[in-house]
């Protein structure tokens, strides 16, 4: 998809479909006032009418308007102006692109306001190119079309191509997720990284299962044995900073399927575990963000791939196994089998000495049943850390919600058998005792683990957004990283 900034009229432009936008009460950007004089009160008629309101989500289509080339205008409520923010364009765009992809257009147009500076113009950029494209991959007759060139009328052209880039790394993070776990498995996978570690400019190193051995990362060797596929844990590095250890490590959790193990999930309960890697994709999409922007941070990520399945070699209920760190751990439940893979992924990326470490995982049901599917679960060992992740996660739209870390979780994961059992005691609290096993592999780096398990898969669609995977928290990341970690 070719993507550039114009300064063309509007009414001369050439292209299938334009979107314009309008605020609520009738306030109208430079563009829109220039439609209301030409095009003989047609405009102001639909907004007499009360058919077009400015209202944020609403868009409205006006067909063969007068003295303009475009054929198809689609107006856009922008909501309030007074409450505009970048996350407002991008929710605005992203509608717009998903109404006009319902069919196929080669040219559209993005001429919402000109007054918008480069945060606006970047997150309304990125929401044009994500708004487009569909979790559809193997349907004949698509449902989203995405676009073969998109314009937005703006000076802001590098805001264009930042724009451009993060929507490309969100639009990857979903397309890996929204993959059969027949395509997307560790192998695959690591083959994935390296064309965009050979296209985007980062290091990536590959463990395969000798070097895995050989590192004694026993916890998530234990989780990949059920498998034929074999494992691989991935280190990926971009130095984009003077600093000689990484101001930031990104850990993911690559369980490219979960069938649940010998605590097998019902039919129902498996259908969607193709996205239980949506952290390593996530982590993947935010490594080549950040090289193609070419930021001025030193960072590191790192994924631990495996799938989950059940043979004769698989892990039993009553296993004790050996993490790197060399810790113990006994295996009560093997559908809680994230947090063993990350627990080598964790220690690997702090051999590294990151001064800040983030995990993300489609981890635990329980946060989903805590915060819905919409709102990801934050947990600290680093309040400041925490709330830092907080303002930028809000500053691009993105919904986080703070967790407790009370010691008296970390008592339910106390085993008599090993040092640690990797689930807690009964239904209660079940995000945070997944935290809190967590926690034990990070010793004292200052870290924050992200449970993505509602948003990062979204079972209906939303008016933005196509159902399927959402590359929830790619935004927040590669600002976390732009702004300074």
């Amino acid at each position: 998809m070719q993507i550039q900034a114009i300064q063309q009229s509007i009414l001369e432009l050439d292209a299938d479909a334009a979107v314009v936008g309008i605020y609520e009460e009738g306030v109208l950007p430079e563009v829109v006032q220039q439609l209301a004089d030409v095009t003989e009160g047609g405009l102001q008629a639909l907004l007499d009418a009360g058919e077009v309101t400015g209202k944020l989500g609403e868009v409205s289509s006006w067909l063969s308007p007068p003295a303009v080339a475009t054929k198809h205008l689609l107006v856009v409520g922008l909501g309030p102006q007074q409450d505009f923010l970048p996350p407002v364009a991008f929710r605005a765009a992203a509608m717009a692109a998903k109404r006009l992809a319902g069919k196929p257009r080669a040219r559209v147009a993005f001429c919402l306001d000109s007054a918008w500076g480069p945060a606006a113009v970047e997150s309304g950029v990125c929401g044009s190119l994500v708004g487009c494209q569909g979790q559809d991959l193997y349907r004949q007759e698509k449902n989203l079309h995405p676009f073969k060139e998109v314009f937005w009328q703006t000076t802001e052209s590098s805001a264009v191509e930042q724009g451009r880039a993060i929507a490309e790394a969100v639009n990857l993070t979903r397309r890996l997720v929204n993959e059969s776990a027949d395509v997307i498995y560790p192998e695959t996978f690591a083959e994935v990284a390296a064309q965009e570690s050979a296209e985007s400019g980062f290091e990536l190193e590959v463990w395969d299962e000798d070097r895995l051995q050989a590192e004694k990362c026993g916890s998530l060797l234990g989780v990949s044995r059920g498998s034929d596929r074999p494992p691989r844990l991935l280190i990926m590095r971009y130095r984009g900073g003077e600093a000689e250890q990484p101001e930031l490590a990104l850990v993911g959790k690559g369980v490219t399927f979960d069938s649940g193990g010998l605590s097998l999930k019902p039919s129902e309960g498996m259908k969607a575990m193709k996205c239980d890697m949506a952290g390593a994709a996530t982590v993947l999409g935010v490594m080549r963000a950040v090289s193609q922007l070419q930021l001025p941070q030193h960072v590191v990520g790192v994924v631990g791939l495996v799938e989950n399945m059940v043979n004769g070699s698989a892990y039993k209920l009553g296993d004790v196994l050996r993490a790197r760190n060399g810790k113990t751990i006994e295996v009560l439940n093997t559908d809680a089998e994230g947090r063993l893979v990350l627990a080598d992924a964790l220690d690997v990326a702090r051999d590294l000495e990151p001064a800040k470490m983030i995990n993300l995982a489609t981890l635990t049901g329980a946060c989903v049943v805590a915060l819905g599917m919409d709102v990801v679960g934050l947990m600290t060992n680093n309040q400041t850390w925490c709330e830092r992740i907080s303002a930028v996660a809000a500053s691009c739209g993105e919904r986080v919600w703070q967790l407790p870390m009370f010691p008296e979780y970390a008592e339910q994961i106390r085993s008599k058998v090993a040092d640690i059992k990797n689930i807690g005691e009964g239904r209660w609290g079940g995000a945070i005792t997944a935290g809190k096993f967590l926690e034990e592999f990070v010793g004292d780096t200052t870290w924050t683990h992200m449970d993505i398990a509602g948003p990062a898969f979204a079972e209906k669609e939303k008016p933005e957004l196509d159902a399927g995977g959402s590359g929830v928290m790619v935004r927040t990341l590669v600002e976390l990283v732009r702004t300074g970690c």
